[in-house]
């Protein structure tokens, strides 16, 4: 319906240039046993209403118990984000009737959340990006209604409390994006911290992280903001991206036609590419907070604030800028090798190990890398230790076998954890660097193929790679790519 996206909107006629705000409100499930305020069990796929009991489901007479483990992951989450963690925060009863909300309320944060003014910087276009984090506070998530794979599903919905009451937290930035590149790269960089810090699984498709985008237009340089529209559980980095891509341009073609822009919730629709109207948004919902009456005010000290931040690993964007600095490595491979904590870890040892960090960079992010994606595991689960593969990259470093027969051995010592030396000796992999076997292997080649040795001859110097493939093949691949290398330019130079 609309062309590609705009994102600097010159209307015609009027001289007038608009750009989108965006911020972005993400609701992150933590990763604890139990839930928020009760024993049950957070696990996710457990059949319908069987991970419930009278407090999650707000029987009446029953009474909440905050999940220390809980504020802990929140405090970590609000800590890697920069966050200054307020000494008291207040638990609050958000009231309103749906059929998910078991008790006709929500405990939420309201008006003293756990943590306010943090940021994330993030890489968008080449240029680094300064993100405002408004507040970080804690909440209990609904349960989930179901619409299909029922018998009546023409006419009536299910409801799925398993999930009522698992831990959340929701972290609101400041609408400081100008591009929905820019709320991509925000919200990857977010989920890529709170899986590093451990807080989470980030699993999308499960629920694990959802966001809620706002997006408006204004005339450039104004401070003010424009009418916004809120989309509504947008569940992967694409789908934001896109949404916002689909609502700018809706927006723009209203401001266009000198229509007004409605304030409302809309959804997105993956497969048609485009947004509709959920409900209206004209007014502020009254959802008539009050503190809540089960709950003690949440006091965090400065000793258990200390403590969290000890547990804090090294972040993700400090790690990478390391791996430059230390390991000299490219700055794009860097962000690949430190987009998941096990993989940096995997890396970081085998480099150490190794004594060689460029060559422990290319094989993990080759063959370690594939090995994952072809086995369909995570990294943490990868059957060869790093020491193991640090030890085959000696190997080739000492010069004892070629890259090639390293390929060899690694499926070998990838699948029965094995010693690379010992792969190379029991199979007589070892390389060759007997000059006198590795002439005559060079003659024999010569012999063999008389055109292209006297194209060499003739001026045709290229063909030096066809005979050092040569050699290298009638030696099994054993031979030492360096010396063959010399041996051959000796043999053909030769006048």
């Amino acid at each position: 319906m609309y062309g590609s996206a705009t994102y600097r909107v010159a209307l015609s006629g009027s001289g007038m240039e608009y750009e989108p705000v965006i911020g972005l409100e993400v609701h992150c499930q933590l990763l604890t046993d139990s839930k928020i305020f009760c024993g049950c069990s957070t696990r996710f796929g457990a059949p319908a209403n069987t991970n419930v009991c009278p407090v999650c489901l707000g029987m009446p007479g029953t009474l909440p118990v905050l999940n220390r483990r809980a504020v802990e992951y929140a405090l970590r989450a609000a800590l890697a984000l920069g966050c200054r963690i307020e000494p008291v925060s207040i638990f609050a009863r958000k009231n309103y009737f749906y059929p998910d909300l078991p008790k006709g309320y929500q405990i939420s944060m309201y008006d003293r959340p756990l943590a306010v003014q943090g940021h994330l910087d993030v890489e968008a276009k080449g240029e680094t990006k300064h993100v405002g984090i408004t507040r970080v506070h804690m909440e209990e998530d609904a349960g989930k209604l179901l619409h299909e794979g029922f018998p009546d599903s023409d006419r009536a919905s299910h409801v799925d409390y398993n999930r009522s009451g698992v831990p959340l937290i929701e972290i609101v930035s400041e609408p400081d994006m100008r591009s929905p590149e820019e709320a991509h790269a925000y919200y990857s960089a977010l989920r890529t911290i709170l899986v590093y810090i451990g807080v989470t699984d980030g699993n999308m498709e499960e629920g694990s992280l959802r966001c809620d985008a706002n997006v408006s237009l204004r005339p450039r340089g104004q401070s003010g903001f424009g009418t916004k529209a809120e989309l509504k559980n947008l569940n992967s980095f694409k789908f934001v991206q896109h949404a916002l891509e689909y609502e700018i341009r809706r927006q723009t073609d209203l401001l266009v036609r000198g229509e007004r822009v409605t304030q409302e919730t809309r959804l997105y629709d993956p497969a048609e590419d485009r947004t509709s109207p959920m409900r209206s948004k004209e007014e502020a919902h009254d959802y008539r907070y009050f503190p809540e009456p089960d709950l003690l005010p949440l006091q965090v000290n400065e000793e258990w604030i200390g403590e969290v931040r000890r547990w804090l690993p090294e972040l993700p964007a400090a790690r990478r800028r390391r791996f430059v600095a230390e390991y000299g490595l490219p700055e794009q491979d860097a962000a690949l090798l430190t987009s998941d904590r096990a993989l940096a870890d995997y890396y970081e040892a085998a480099a150490r190990a190794a004594r060689n960090a460029k060559a422990a960079a290319n094989w993990v992010m080759t063959e370690i890398l594939r090995k994952v994606k072809e086995d369909k595991i995570d990294v943490d689960r990868v059957p060869l230790p790093p020491v193991r593969l640090a030890a085959l990259i000696r190997l080739v470093d000492d010069g004892a076998i070629s890259g090639k027969i390293a390929k060899e051995v690694f499926e070998t010592i990838y699948a029965t954890g094995k010693d690379p030396a010992d792969v190379v000796r029991e199979q007589g992999l070892s390389q060759v660097t007997d000059e006198g076997a590795i002439r005559e292997a060079i003659e024999n080649v010569i012999a063999q193929n008389q055109s292209q040795y006297a194209q060499y001859k003739a001026g045709k110097t290229a063909l030096l790679g066809f005979f050092v493939g040569q050699v290298l093949k009638a030696t099994g691949g054993k031979a030492s790519p360096s010396l063959v290398n010399r041996l051959l330019k000796e043999r053909l130079d030769r006048p």
